[in-house]
């Protein structure tokens, strides 16, 4: 009970730091460093409140919760920025979130997993599902690059709304599939109960407290993304690096914490949906649907990406997808993911 009183105290304490810092300093740096410690104390309460969820609900369900209040942040933060109508860092740091949840989140959760265990396994036919999908990501985010030259851009926006559309229609029926008409043959096996009396939470706190966390990561975030950009400009990164690797690991920290404690509890398939499952889930559904909220502003969002962000959330998908595929993991695959994902970072740095 102590420790779980000093937890919360340091949130707090961190959290009004960040909050006196934004609002009350011109400190550019002080506002990016209180900020960014709030959300890393605010992404451990998540984990630690997801896998009370998960402890009531299901580990896929477990699972599926994390990645979808993970990526509130990261939807969030995105409308501000197309507000102001940057597309371009929205598109960039939707890449981001993608190429980070399937090659940094599960690559350390693959290898703190696999260095604590010599082999994790999980259901192979949700991996091959999860393969399948990322292929249609990947599909419907070439196809309008694809198409630019010949098509004008009225007719592209029109597109985009039409793949927007068709993909938010087959995330819902993902859901229905996996939750409900397949939910038993999707389910993972593998997975090892955890014991522990570390579920002291109810299953109205545990929610209570997955949806609180969610909202303070929400406004820290902002808070970090006002002071981003200062940051940035004083270290000379460029747009596209901070769009796809700053914001996104930044938005991505709550997935952080939840798929490596889960991965430490020989819960891997619970990792691979948080992982997997947020990319997933960014991929064919936040993107497309902020498609659709940018009409509210004006002026529509397409979804045409760049030839290098095409490149990267390729790469990540493929690699992502040979190494999951068995349904099994160790700490080398990991190691390969992490090196991808280096490998990305540095060729966006250099852009």
């Amino acid at each position: 009970m102590l420790n779980q009183k000093f937890f919360f105290t340091i949130i707090i304490v961190l959290t009004a730091l960040s909050a006196w810092a934004h609002y009350f300093t011109h400190s550019a740096g002080l506002q990016f460093v209180t900020a960014a410690a709030a959300i890393v104390m605010l992404a451990a309460l998540l984990g630690r409140a997801t896998e009370s969820v998960a402890h009531y609900a299901g580990e896929r369900i477990g699972g599926f919760l994390n990645a979808t209040f993970g990526n509130a942040a990261e939807l969030i933060i995105a409308i501000f920025l197309i507000k102001e109508g940057l597309f371009d860092m929205v598109k960039a740091s939707i890449t981001g979130s993608i190429i980070g949840n399937l090659l940094l989140v599960l690559g350390l959760s693959v290898i703190a997993g696999g260095l604590k265990f010599k082999q994790q396994r999980f259901n192979p036919l949700l991996a091959g599902h999860n393969s399948s999908l990322m292929l249609l990501a990947v599909i419907s985010l070439f196809v309008p690059a694809v198409f630019l030259k010949n098509l004008e851009p009225a007719q592209n926006n029109e597109l985009s709304l039409i793949i927007s559309g068709l993909l938010i229609i087959a995330y819902i029926l993902w859901l229905v599939f996996s939750m409900i008409t397949h939910k038993t043959e999707l389910a993972d096996q593998a997975a090892v109960e955890d014991e522990e009396a570390g579920h002291q939470w109810s299953k109205g706190l545990s929610v209570l407290i997955l949806v609180v966390a969610t909202g303070f990561v929400a406004i820290t975030s902002e808070w970090l993304v006002h002071s981003i950009e200062a940051v940035a400009h004083s270290l000379g990164w460029s747009e596209i690096f901070v769009g796809a690797f700053v914001i996104a690991i930044v938005g991505n920290a709550a997935e952080h914490s939840a798929a490596i404690l889960m991965a430490l509890k020989n819960k891997i398939g619970t990792s691979v949906e948080i992982a997997v499952g947020s990319s997933l889930q960014i991929a064919l559904f936040v993107a497309p649907t902020l498609v659709f909220i940018s009409l509210l502003f004006g002026k529509q969002m397409n979804l045409v990406f760049s030839t290098v962000e095409l490149a990267a959330i390729a790469v990540g998908a493929f690699i992502a997808s040979s190494i999951s595929r068995d349904g099994s993991t160790n700490w080398y695959e990991g190691v390969l993911l992490l090196v991808v994902y280096i490998i990305l970072g540095s060729a966006f740095y250099f852009i």
